[in-house]
C-alpha cells in the first residue's frame, strides 16, 4: 500500500511541476494527492483503529488494571467530612 502511494505522490508532483502557475500547481497536488490519499488512509484504517479501541477496552476492564483517570476518582473519595 505504501509503495502505490508513494508512486501516486511522485506522479502528483510531476504534473504539478507542469502547471503554468505556482497556484496551479499547489492546487493540482492538494486536490490529486493530498486529498484522496488521507480519505484512503482514513478508509483504509478504520479497522486499525477498532482494534486499538477494543484493546483498550478490554486493557480498562481486566481486574487490577487502573488507568490514571481511575486513580484520580479513588484518590478523591474520602469520608466527606472534608479533611
Amino acid at each position: 500500500m505504501w509503495i502505490v502511494a508513494i508512486a501516486w505522490i511522485y506522479v502528483v508532483v510531476l504534473m504539478a511541476a507542469t502547471e503554468p502557475t505556482v497556484v496551479g500547481g499547489i492546487m493540482t497536488f492538494v486536490f490529486y494527492c493530498a486529498v484522496p490519499l488521507s480519505i484512503l488512509f482514513y478508509l483504509t484504517g478504520a479497522k486499525r483503529r477498532r482494534q486499538r479501541r477494543q484493546m483498550a477496552t478490554q486493557h480498562r476492564d481486566q481486574p487490577g488494571n487502573k488507568d490514571a483517570a481511575g486513580d484520580a476518582a479513588e484518590a478523591s473519595h474520602g469520608d466527606g467530612d472534608g479533611d
